[in-house]
């Protein structure tokens, strides 16, 4: 009688729902509209290049989505997480030094210390990169250990 193999997911996994959480509000309303994105100097060139961000961002949370529940050894997730690590680190770079192009302010105390609203969507991005690592990391043992029980199963 064989035994069956029960994968538990990890809970570190939660990042590749955090990464859906980030992404796709601005995904949905760049699909949808995204001139009514809050976004400085907007013309057609820009909305064509959000509407294709958007459907690019759209897709990888549907990827997400559907590799959230699988099991963490599989190249497939492991691969996605890289790609969403250099994707995340890439965007908060990009945030950090970009100029004010969201017309909000969380206050002059806050912009004071140069807490704008693109240093916080930066700092967000640093987040669920550095959270990717950590389940990269927590998991990267139990990917090894699978590869080394399908080897020796040859």
């Amino acid at each position: 009688m064989a035994t069956q193999q029960v994968a538990v997911r990890h809970p570190f996994s939660v990042i590749f729902l955090l990464h859906i959480a980030l992404e796709i509000p601005v995904a949905l309303q760049g699909l949808l509209s995204p001139v009514s994105l809050p976004f400085l100097q907007m013309n057609n060139t820009a909305a064509v290049f959000i509407k294709l961000y958007a459907a690019m961002s759209t897709g990888i949370c549907a990827a997400c989505l559907l590799c959230f529940g699988l099991p963490e050894f599989l190249p497939g997730k492991r691969a996605l997480a890289i790609g969403l690590t250099i994707y995340h680190v890439t965007c908060s770079t990009i945030l950090y030094n970009a100029p004010r192009f969201i017309p909000y302010s969380f206050g002059a105390l806050a912009e004071s210390y140069k807490v704008t609203p693109e240093n916080a969507w930066g700092t967000v991005h640093g987040f669920i990169g550095l959270g990717f690592v950590i389940w990269w990391q927590a998991t990267v043992q139990l990917a090894a250990a699978m590869r080394n029980a399908g080897m020796k199963m040859q």
